[in-house]
């Protein structure tokens, strides 16, 4: 037996916040009955909350230190470089640039609170 991953939590500050930022990144649905100041605000993979998805909870501390664990973001429809870009747009900061001349690397950047996530290259430039 195994247990699957139901939900990928984040603490933070402004719950509605972050959830709108992540939904703009991943394509995700908002939960229909969130709204600004819930303590609690998910973001749906499937149709209703019993599939999961991600989960942004308030919580009274700030983030002080590098995560320990981090999403690997793979652009389905655009270059590494162009997601990048959308993120920053999106509200996101470059927290470290790991992008090499040939090509290949990463970038780590932050959401509005802090939490670091990467990105790397699409499968269509690995497969170039």
């Amino acid at each position: 037996m195994a247990s699957r991953v139901r939900w990928i939590d984040f603490d933070c500050a402004d719950p509605y916040k972050v959830a709108g930022f992540w939904a703009e990144v991943t394509g995700m649905r908002q939960h229909p009955d969130d709204k600004p100041g819930d303590d609690e605000c998910a973001l749906l993979s499937g149709t209703d909350e019993i599939e999961g998805g991600m989960l942004f909870q308030r919580v009274p501390e700030g983030k002080t230190v590098k995560n320990r664990v981090h999403l690997d973001l793979q652009p389905t429809d655009r270059t590494r470089d162009e997601e990048i870009e959308r993120l920053l747009g999106l509200g996101a900061s470059l927290v470290g640039d790991h992008r090499n001349p040939d090509g290949t690397g990463w970038a780590i950047l932050a959401d509005p609170e802090g939490n670091e996530f990467c990105v790397e290259r699409s499968v269509a430039e690995r497969s170039a």
